[in-house]
């Protein structure tokens, strides 16, 4: 990597130099000084030339120090802002984890959470504490157990419980 570099940047800097020498072998070319040469054929004074600083070499992106190229030579792109309000829950809560009020409770093992689009359910879950009515909370549910009833709505098997502020 380093040594790769290193011939650039002496490539780059030997450029002048080999332009320099180039001009000067094709001056040495023509008649040397002291030799006569008539004025009609000697060739007028040559204008200087103007100085020329070497070219310097433009500092390195982080990715090309890397030896790699970088990964994009466009901008990112980036989101609109929102025309209006989503239309549908942008909360990706996993199927079995429900919330809403209790709206029968007590000590259990029977339990309905109405969440908030209106939907019952008939929650069974022993040692589960004492959750009143109205509290807000968050569920986990599993399959009802067999031949349990807990009240109207869909049966669910209560795992875990936990209130919500």
């Amino acid at each position: 990597m380093t040594t790769s570099l290193d011939r650039r940047l002496a490539a780059v800097l030997a450029l002048p130099l080999a332009l320099t020498l180039a001009g000067c072998a094709d001056r040495e070319g023509g008649p040397q000084e002291g030799t006569d040469v008539p004025a009609s054929e000697r060739p007028a004074e040559p204008t200087p030339e103007p100085a020329t600083t070497p070219p310097t070499p433009a500092a390195p992106t982080p990715a090309a120090s890397s030896g790699r190229p970088p990964l994009s030579a466009t901008d990112l792109p980036t989101l609109r802002p929102p025309t209006g309000p989503p239309r549908h829950p942008t909360d990706q809560l996993k199927p079995n984890v429900l919330a809403g009020r209790i709206s029968h409770g007590g000590g259990g093992p029977c339990y309905t959470l109405v969440t908030d689009d209106g939907q019952e359910h008939g929650l069974y879950g022993r040692d589960k504490g004492t959750w009143p009515a109205g509290t807000w909370v968050r569920v986990t549910v599993g399959p009802a157990p067999e031949g349990v009833e807990c009240g109207p709505g869909r049966p669910l098997g209560l795992l875990r419980i936990e209130r919500v502020a």
